[in-house]
């Protein structure tokens, strides 16, 4: 086949067949396709979408590029969690732990900073000494023995997406219902789930801007992931605002580990719970929602789901005591500034978009595939939204490199708390 032709095709706005999108994983993963077509041909994606009868070979070619997870018999329903991507975003920490807890295997495979979101791998690899590079037998048998590993994907598992995820992060090609579909779904399909939950979020710091659009990414990976043989329940959560207190990679370990004690901000307690209650009542292990979330909430206070997550930080390779001393500081960046409050007034709106570019900007994302991520640069103390404020207020802190970078950081930082008199 012709690759060009491909993507004159697609950028007309025709059909590719279920050979022909075989064909173009096949030849990417050989390493037979140069970047700048590939790149092409996700813009041509970009803007002419993928229909179903695209959309489920892409899916099951991508899952099929390389190895998958193969798990021994074994009664404990194997489990796993997705989000599409938030400013603030750690669910994943916390929850991961938390299922281990309550009985089930948690394959985790994760990735990385896309766009303005922050990515589970990067936050992971802030914890000193711990290693997300685990080979395929080193998943499975430490999902067996312990419940939980969280990993990125191996070389040879489903090469395809990590090759397209890169170049996806470098072209703007990111916010596309069929990409991010076939994204995600490849890599979960090939965990050999019982189980899948997927946290679809909406908003301006969101791929998905509106909730419809949301709805519609949810109905379309519940159906494709449902018609592979996963049963698959997706639920919606507003991201126009950081998810907890904290963004930036080392800030939301910290803000993971409150919430593993029993603490944290509530709007993190209550999705992590939230994801916990559909698993559970989707394997069985309750009657309802209510019933389920109870169970989560049970394993989440009393301490269970904090001991599996240092089960798991000993069993990927964290020093620890490098990391209870880390806990322990106030900071581990050079410099911390406070954002205040120019008046007085209710604090009505924090635009989460603008925290994430800004964040990404210094370093606590990517600009581009080679970009070092800087575990200690973020916010945290976020303010409230809809309290009320005095002027001079603390409305967040900045975390930095030193007092110059702190204070761009805040003077660009500010607008992003809105407040009404």
């Amino acid at each position: 086949m012709n690759f060009l032709s491909l993507i004159e095709a697609k950028r007309d706005g025709g059909r590719h067949s279920p050979a022909e999108v075989a064909w173009i994983i096949g030849e990417l993963v050989a390493g037979r396709l140069p970047d700048y077509q590939v790149a092409a041909w996700l813009m041509a994606v970009f803007f002419r979408g993928l229909d179903r009868d695209e959309l489920t070979p892409l899916t099951l070619a991508m899952r099929d590029s390389g190895e998958g997870l193969e798990f021994p018999d074994d009664s404990r329903p194997l489990v796993d969690k997705h989000s599409t991507g938030g400013v603030g975003d750690k669910v994943s920490l916390p929850l991961a732990p938390l299922l281990a807890s309550l009985g089930f295997r948690v394959p985790m495979i994760s990735g990385r900073a896309l766009g303005i979101t922050g990515g589970t791998l990067d936050k992971l690899e802030s914890i000193p000494g711990f290693s997300t590079q685990l080979t395929r037998d080193q998943i499975v048998g430490q999902v067996q023995a312990i419940g939980v590993a969280m990993a990125g994907q191996t070389e040879r598992m489903v090469p395809a997406d990590r090759i397209l995820y890169a170049l996806r992060d470098a072209t703007g090609t990111v916010p596309n219902l069929s990409l991010i579909t076939a994204s995600i779904l490849s890599k979960k399909l090939a965990e050999s789930l019982d189980a899948l939950v997927l946290d679809v979020k909406f908003g301006r710091a969101a791929f998905m801007k509106t909730r419809a659009e949301a709805q519609r990414l949810a109905e379309t990976m519940e159906q494709l992931a449902g018609d592979c043989g996963v049963p698959t329940r997706a639920i919606l959560s507003d991201m126009n605002c950081p998810l907890g207190s904290a963004v930036g990679n080392w800030l939301e370990v910290k803000e993971s580990v409150d919430c593993l004690s029993g603490g944290g901000p509530g709007d993190l307690r209550e999705l992590v719970l939230a994801c916990a209650a559909h698993l559970i009542e989707m394997t069985g292990q309750a009657t309802s929602l209510a019933n389920s979330r109870r169970i989560a909430e049970v394993a989440l206070d009393s301490g269970a789901a904090l001991a599996k997550w240092e089960q798991l930080l000993e069993a990927q390779g964290t020093r620890m005591d490098e990391y209870r001393q880390m806990l322990r500081r106030e900071s581990i960046a050079a410099v911390t500034l406070e954002i205040t409050a120019e008046s007085a007034g209710r604090l009505c709106d924090i635009d989460g978009h603008r925290i994430g570019v800004v964040l990404r900007d210094h370093g606590a994302g990517r600009l581009n595939q080679g970009a070092v991520i800087r575990p200690e640069v973020g916010l945290d103390q976020i303010c409230l939204l809809n309290a009320a404020v005095s002027r001079g207020a603390i409305m967040a802190r900045v975390h930095a490199g030193g007092p110059e970078e702190a204070g761009a950081m805040v003077a660009k930082l500010q607008s992003a708390f809105i407040l009404e008199k």
